[in-house]
């Protein structure tokens, strides 16, 4: 007997559906979750729509943003045991031997297999996840909120592992996505005045982003130029690229201050077509940002818990795993920034 899970089944668009899949056991160092909640991430939609630029197995489970409660456990796992609500890395498969593993970066291993692209993700009822890339979770934190832990330690990495931003900082945010709104936030609990920039269709989003005390702006805009330069007209001391678009990084080359920091943080496989030479002139550094480990979640999950970092202004709706089409085409018109699913009873 089976159970429904969100497939993409190939490599056109639209190929996403439910199907019937097998209900899966574990291994003796994993646990089986009864999956609670899967927050839908703009890659879940772009592979729904083929416009992914990562390597994608087909058929593969959508879902790696997810919590839930652990139902049975495997022979060796230790600290963890039925009943506890834990929130999950999307770390599928690492190389625990590897050299970037025992540096404590197994998110950057070259093998990396993550959940929900080349490993069966959470869009599921039931799920097996080894131990390794579990955290206990309060029993105050809802299981909507909770399944957002994901997207909040990527944006973790990128404001407070990958950049330096400091009390008083001014900060310019590229793209109010999850993943961008998310950095403003945090940006905003280190103390920098963030401004957060998006196109004319991204009112919504922009909407969304005021609850996090953000001034808001028109990507490419003069105000916004004007704001960056506000403060002694040098520019800004950063800029978070989470756009997804290439060509918002020369946008960012004029918007950050000399000596200052650019991260980026949003895939865009467009190719450049421009000179990098301001980032030479103006001695900036350029960061990469991906993915996250062990100690951003166990801080995270501690400011979800706290309350210093709130969620609930991203939820635009909690939609049952048989009306996954619906949630993905609110995400998709950008009518709400993040869609949850709840699986169905067993």
């Amino acid at each position: 007997m089976g159970e429904p899970a969100v497939v993409n089944y190939g490599p056109d668009p639209g190929a996403v559906e439910l199907r019937d899949v097998a209900v899966p056991s574990h291994e003796e160092e994993e646990v089986l979750l009864d999956v609670g909640a899967v927050s839908v991430c703009g890659s879940d939609v772009h592979q729904w729509q083929a416009l992914h630029s990562w390597p994608v197995r087909h058929p593969v489970v959508l879902g790696h943003e997810f919590c839930g409660t652990v139902r049975e456990v495997g022979r060796r796992v230790k600290g963890f045991s039925p009943g506890d609500r834990v929130a999950c890395e999307t770390h599928a498969i690492v190389d625990p031997d590897g050299p970037l593993a025992r540096a404590g970066l197994y998110q950057l291993d070259p093998g990396r297999r993550g959940y929900g692209a080349t490993v069966d993700g959470a869009m599921r009822p039931t799920m097996p996840v080894p131990a390794r890339i579990l955290h206990h979770l309060p029993d105050h934190l809802s299981t909507e909120h909770a399944a957002l832990t994901e997207p909040c330690c990527v944006a973790y990495s990128a404001v407070a592992v990958n950049s330096d931003v400091k009390p008083g900082d001014r900060i310019v945010v590229l793209g109010p996505g999850p993943i961008g709104i998310l950095c403003a936030a945090l940006a905003r609990l280190r103390g920098a005045e963030v401004a957060l920039a998006g196109l004319e269709e991204d009112a919504r989003r922009l909407e969304v982003a005021s609850a996090y005390g953000c001034q808001r702006f028109t990507s490419g805009s003069e105000p916004l130029h004007a704001w960056a330069r506000e403060r002694d007209g040098a520019g800004v001391d950063g800029v978070v690229d989470a756009s997804g678009h290439s060509a918002a990084l020369a946008d960012a080359m004029e918007l950050v201050r000399p000596a200052g920091f650019i991260t980026k943080v949003g895939w865009g496989s467009q190719p450049l077509g421009f000179s990098l030479d301001p980032i030479v002139q103006k001695a900036v550094r350029l960061q990469g940002s991906f993915s996250h480990n062990w100690p951003v979640w166990e801080r995270v999950i501690a400011l979800l818990g706290s309350g210093a970092l709130d969620v609930a202004p991203l939820i635009g709706g909690v939609w049952p795993l048989r009306q996954w089409h619906e949630a993905f085409e609110q995400m998709e018109s950008g009518a709400i920034v993040k869609a949850v699913l709840t699986a169905e009873e067993k």
